[in-house]
């Protein structure tokens, strides 16, 4: 993690040192670093991964079943 630090120098006024200070930040790209990572989730671990598998092949085992036994009806393709 990059630290951006200013010091404001004894005849700067407030708002250049606050757009010293931001223009540092541009510069480093602290902000598009985070904005990036924002929205990024965590990979899945195997374990996760396998039983969400054995859910779905279960719940497509299941369905087959009721089709074959005439409880759902079949979906058609137009």
């Amino acid at each position: 993690m990059i630290n951006v630090q200013i010091e404001k120098n004894p005849t700067e006024h407030t708002t250049s040192t606050i757009r010293r200070f931001t223009k540092r930040v541009q510069e480093a790209g602290i902000l598009n670093r985070v904005r990036g990572l924002r929205y990024s989730t965590r990979k899945e671990s195997t374990y996760v991964r396998k039983k969400k598998t054995l859910k779905s092949l279960r719940r497509r085992e299941e369905i087959q079943t009721l089709l074959k036994l005439g409880k759902m009806p079949v979906k058609t393709r137009r």
